[in-house]
């Protein structure tokens, strides 16, 4: 633990604003893949591969959907292992597109997060996963039992960390939830993350030798700032106050895959600003998502940069799917975009705030989309053949394959597939904890009216609580009088 004389100083250290920090840091910032459509054409090759490789087996249609050969790479990867809860870190050797080279906790230690309680963000407790997440060192965090983690401050993660919750049902929700600043290598997989509401004007630990005072948050569900190397993968994320997820401030090297979107109005931002020029680094892979229920917009919502939107599911949008300002690069393969009913919002793409004269030289390309229910999408930019040629010396993965390539979106074990291989029984501390054993996800009300204020008791619920608390102590009180007489 930290020796107290330690803190004052830290606290000194850490009184310089967010903005500010990121001004001065932005000749720091990582320096983006000079060759993108290298990028895109590796992912197309390794979906070709996955495919062919389902296709060589010849399986009949029931075994098709049990098989650990989906066509999807990074599932192939790790599931196809039938050893996998052994080999957990293989994982990290799965990721595709410009995330790809995040290592996460890889080659470090396994640490069994035994304690879902977030009561101190300052001092947090050794067994939480606010303990696990500041450490220095690589962690390969993994949950020995199902979790409801209520936070009460933002989620701050230092580098080289894996959060796994393969085996284990587990929700994170709260104040904040998870923020990623200024650090790099991150591999989140397996997580529910939902209803997350702003938080801050506190302290909040980093490292094990560091904190300092937080302003408010957004209350995004993952907030990636100033970062870089960090992967997304089979989280089911819903009912934010802002963003899904968030990527601002020169962040880069990105890979948003396999999760499941709903119930939200502005899903994911990618940009500070239209004139924040570090952001014209940004490299990001959006690849094997579903984009499901009750979505409005921002799927994503870019800004500056290069997006690989590939092989994703849109069944449903309010407004638009894919919008932009600041003329971001948008390579868009193999999705499938199905229009709601609502004949004013058929349009994929928006250019959000701009005439037409400006963004008509925008690179946003469409290749290979499905559009369904008269969605349409407005390609844009001159030289466009020139642009994308070496992306496509193989063909995209046909948008017919979407049901395949998405079948296991969002968390594994949702709508009946089975999540209990590779939890963890043994261990450190064997599984067990103040309150690691079951922490009672399924005591949490989901609200799915659009409402992310079910986090405490509504008044109602309260006053009939204290009633019936008042009248056992007073019909105890009689009883001890009576016992008296």
């Amino acid at each position: 633990m930290l020796e107290r004389s330690y803190i004052v100083f830290i606290l000194l250290l850490s009184s310089f604003s967010q903005l500010g920090f990121a001004i001065y840091s932005n000749l720091t910032f990582p320096t983006p893949h000079p060759n993108p459509e290298q990028v895109v054409q590796d992912l197309q090759r390794r979906v070709n591969g996955s495919m062919s490789r389902r296709q060589m087996l010849n399986l009949s249609q029931k075994d098709q959907i049990t098989t650990c050969h989906t066509g999807n790479p990074i599932d192939d990867c790790w599931k196809c292992d039938p050893d996998w809860p052994s080999n957990r870190q293989r994982l990290a050797d799965c990721a595709i597109g410009f995330g790809q080279y995040a290592m996460g906790g890889k080659n470090g230690e396994f640490y069994l997060v035994t304690d879902s309680s977030d009561d101190d963000a300052v001092n947090p407790k050794p067994g939480t996963l606010r303990y696990a997440v500041i450490q220095e060192e690589p962690l390969w965090i993994v949950f020995p039992s199902n979790m409801l983690i209520k936070l009460k401050q933002e989620l701050i993660f230092n580098s080289y960390k894996t959060v796994d919750g393969r085996g284990a049902n587990v929700h994170i929700v709260g104040g904040g939830c998870i923020t990623l600043q200024y650090i790099s290598n991150v591999i989140i997989h397996n997580i529910h993350i939902h209803h997350c509401v702003q938080s801050g004007n506190a302290n909040v630990r980093s490292s094990p030798t560091h904190y300092g005072h937080r302003t408010e948050s957004d209350g995004d569900g993952i907030s990636i700032f100033g970062s870089h190397d960090i992967w997304i993968d089979h989280c089911s994320l819903s009912h934010c106050k802002d963003g899904l997820i968030d990527a601002v401030m020169g962040s880069t090297g990105i890979t948003i895959s396999n999760n499941l979107f709903s119930h939200h109005n502005e899903v994911m931002l990618l940009g500070h600003s239209d004139d924040y020029e570090p952001d014209s680094g940004m490299q990001v892979t959006i690849a094997f998502n579903h984009f499901g229920e009750k979505l409005v917009q921002r799927m994503p919502r870019c800004r500056r940069g290069y997006i690989h939107v590939v092989n994703n599911d849109f069944t449903q949008w309010e407004m638009y799917a894919i919008g932009g300002s600041g003329n971001p690069t948008i390579n868009s393969q193999g999705n499938r975009y199905t229009a709601p009913s609502n004949r004013n919002a058929k349009e994929v793409t928006k250019r959000v705030e701009t005439e037409e004269g400006e963004w008509k030289g925008w690179n946003w390309r469409s290749e290979g989309d499905i559009l369904v229910n008269g969605a349409f999408f407005i390609a844009s930019g001159q030289g466009l053949e020139v642009k994308y040629e070496k992306a496509y010396s193989t063909d995209p993965k046909s948008a017919a394959l979407i049901d395949l390539l998405t079948l296991h979106s969002g968390v594994l074990g949702v709508g009946g597939r089975d999540n209990n291989l590779g939890k963890w029984s043994t261990g450190a501390n064997d599984g067990a904890g103040e309150t690691g054993q079951d922490s009672g996800t399924d005591d949490f009300f989901y609200d799915y009216s659009g409402s992310s204020s079910t986090m405490s008791p509504s008044p109602a619920n309260v006053l009939i609580f204290l009633l019936i608390a008042i009248s056992c102590f007073a019909s105890f009180r009689i009883i001890t009088l009576t016992s008296m007489l």
